[in-house]
């Protein structure tokens, strides 16, 4: 099943993250799958905590952008846009180095709510970080 339009380029998403936090951050749209939006996040001095691991408010952020962005994709937009409502991080591995990567898949698709699952993997595919998102879907 196609869910995500087939007119959109990993190009068009990511000039969307020109001069805001996900520039910032570093992160960039890796992947346009058939159900599933990829993203990646260095982590470098600009996602790490203090005690040189990578920040969970930093997971959480790339968990947001690719959960709404995929969200956004996949209403008529023209008519609607996708914000968050809720997310939620559960934490099970640190990262030091190289980049994550974030997959969203929808677990739920609604009229007025979506729910994503998102999972953060480091370089060697282990789980960094689930993440849950729920966003609303709002008119123009």
């Amino acid at each position: 099943m196609m869910l995500f339009p087939t007119d959109i380029s990993l190009d068009m998403l990511n000039v969307t993250s020109r001069s805001n936090l996900i520039a910032h951050l570093g992160i960039e749209y890796i992947d346009l799958g058939s159900d599933a939006l990829y993203a990646r996040m260095p982590v470098d001095q600009r996602t790490k905590q203090p005690m040189g691991i990578l920040h969970g408010g930093a997971s959480v952020v790339l968990a947001e952008t690719v959960g709404t962005m995929a969200a956004n994709l996949v209403v008529d937009r023209n008519k609607y846009y996708c914000v968050g409502l809720e997310v939620n991080a559960n934490h099970v591995r640190k990262a030091t180095e190289g980049y994550v990567y974030a997959e969203a898949i929808p677990l739920h698709i609604g009229r007025s709510t979506h729910v994503w699952q998102i999972h953060i993997t480091d370089e060697q595919k282990q789980l960094v970080c689930t993440s849950r998102l729920t966003v609303a879907v709002l008119e123009k």
